[in-house]
Formats: structure tokens, sequence, C-alpha cells
């Protein structure tokens, strides 16, 4: 599916059509590593998503935590060697467990999963079954969920791993280059996942984490943006 990037796309004339004419409420988990424990839904998620889909009619379920690899999300995670993690899914299961909590009596409409994550798979030198992964994490999700048409939103790995931080002299990455690969890859093969671009939100310096508050703010306008197209197309 298209991308959603530098551009803040317009979507005030859809909040009209995503009112709840059918019951049930939007159901949005954000989860990942520091980009996104980082992030304050509160500010930069939840009021953009209310004004546009209705305050009632939105569930948000936020669970992050920074340095992670996405084996502590997908349960049945193995390397390219075949390498599992003794903690699989430990965080996924936290997550899951206080999303379950607020769905507790809800009638579920929608479900959209909020990624960002892969630094650590990265650094492992494991972004050779990151697609592989993510595929499982989806399903994962889906099953959970009890449903098919899970929307997934991935916010991609930046470009800072291909600056060097000492000069920020621009460096070869593979693994790096072969996670933001993965994460447009995953995206691309469905029509319910989108990537969205973040090369533009972390400062001249190309840092690790986006600058904050403009480029956590500016991120989830594009989370806003891409779940409301997301949630029209079901």
């Amino acid at each position: 599916m298209k991308t959603f990037g530098l551009a803040i796309l317009t979507f005030v004339g859809l909040c009209g059509l995503l009112k709840a004419e059918e019951s049930g409420k939007h159901l949005f988990i954000l989860s990942g590593q520091s980009n996104m424990a980082r992030f304050k839904p509160a500010l930069w998620f939840t009021p953009g998503i209310s004004q546009a889909l209705g305050a009632d009619n939105v569930i948000v379920s936020f669970h992050a935590k920074g340095g992670q690899p996405i084996s502590k999300w997908y349960k049945e995670w193995k390397s390219g060697k075949g390498e599992t993690d003794p903690g699989a899914g430990k965080i996924y299961d936290a997550m899951m467990g206080a999303t379950q909590a607020k769905m507790e009596g809800e009638k579920i409409r929608t479900a959209t999963f909020i990624w960002m994550q892969g630094e650590a798979d990265s650094k492992a030198q494991n972004s050779d079954v990151y697609l592989a992964s993510l595929n499982g994490l989806k399903k994962q999700l889906e099953k959970d969920l009890m449903r098919t048409d899970l929307n997934f939103i991935i916010g991609r790995l930046s470009d800072c791993g291909f600056y060097r931080r000492r000069d920020k002299k621009r460096v070869e990455n593979p693994h790096w280059e072969g996670i933001r690969k993965a994460q447009q890859a995953f995206a691309d093969a469905s029509q319910r996942a989108v990537w969205i671009d973040t090369d533009d939100l972390n400062g001249e310096k190309h840092a690790l984490h986006l600058t904050k508050p403009e480029g956590y703010e500016t991120l989830g306008k594009r989370y806003v943006e891409a779940a409301v197209e997301l949630v029209k197309a079901k």
C-alpha cells in the first residue's frame, strides 16, 4: 500500500463519514522500542484520532519499551542460525494484557496495530529474519484479536544508522538497510498496511531519536492520517 511521508494529508472531510455509522469501536494498539516509548499518544495521537472518528468510538492502547528486539513480541522468533530467545513474547503478553482490559465488554469494529521498532534487530544483525518476524507477529495478533482484517502501520526505521556518531559521515549499514527494506516490503504486500517515512523527523544530526516535540508531533499526525485512511477503506 502507499506510504505516508513528507506531505501532511488533509482528512478533515472524512470525519463526518467516519462517525459511528456502524456499531463498535476502533481499536488502536501502539507498541515498539525507544522511539515509540518516547512517543506520547495522549498528546500526539489520541486527540487527532478522536476528532476524526469520535472520542466515544476509539480505544487506544499503548505499551512500549526501549532497546528491545522484535523477539520480545514475536513468540516464535528464530535467528537465521535457528537461535531462540528465552524471553520471546514477554512484552507482547504485557501489551495484550493491557489491551484486553481496555477491550473488555466492548465490540471492536476495526483493529489497527501501530509499530515502531527495529534498531535492536539491526544492531544484533538479525535483518535476515525481520520480514518473517513481522509476518509472524501479524498472524499472532490476528489470532489473539480473533480477526483477519487487522490494519498495520509501521513507522519505518529512520536514516540514523547511515551516519557515524562521531563525524556524521554517511556510511554503509547493510543490516539497518535490511530492516528498512523488510518494513517496506511488509507494508507494500498488503492493502491493510502502510509504512511511514521518518527520515525528516530526527533533525540535522540524523539522531537515533526523533526531535522532541516537533518530530513526534509530526509523526503523530502521520499516524492519524494513515489510520483514518485504513479505517475508511474498511
